[in-house]
């Protein structure tokens, strides 16, 4: 059962990533389950509005609106990429107890500090969340080296 709510989400988490990468952005999405629903769905939009700070998880926590810390703490994050020091601090300030991560092989985040802290980390190891990064980078290396501070 858990298999197949983590491939549910997931895809849903593709879903937004290619809509990322459909309008010009870094495939890169994400969504917040809270009892088994979504309650926010987001993509990486940094090219597409300009913005420093509009990765994926940031997209996702601000399209899921304001919830209180009961509801943050019953959370699960899906991503489909391992999640930057910036987004890994959001999971903490809210201590999302579980993050699943579709690949890591393109970029890792600071999981094992995830770890250390509480977290559950559960990756995939997607093909198609690897194929989309490694498409992305190939073509666009500047955006994506902008992308993670590089």
């Amino acid at each position: 059962m858990q298999d197949s709510l983590n491939s549910k989400f997931l895809d849903a988490a593709i879903e937004e990533a290619e809509k990322g990468l459909a309008e010009g952005g870094i495939p890169i999405g994400s969504v917040l389950v809270i009892d088994g629903k979504i309650v926010g769905r987001g993509h990486n939009k940094r090219i597409q509005s300009g913005s420093p700070v509009l990765h994926a998880e940031m997209d996702c926590f601000e399209n899921a609106g304001r919830l209180g810390a009961n509801d943050y703490q019953r959370a699960v994050l899906y991503s489909t990429l391992s999640p930057c020091d910036m987004c890994s601090g959001a999971i903490l300030l809210y201590k999302i107890p579980t993050v699943v991560i579709g690949e890591n092989r393109t970029f890792q985040g600071p999981e094992d500090h995830l770890r250390a802290r509480g977290v559950e980390i559960q990756l995939i190891d997607n093909a198609v969340c690897i194929s989309l990064m490694e498409s992305f980078i190939k073509n666009n290396p500047s955006l994506w080296n902008e992308d993670i501070g590089e």
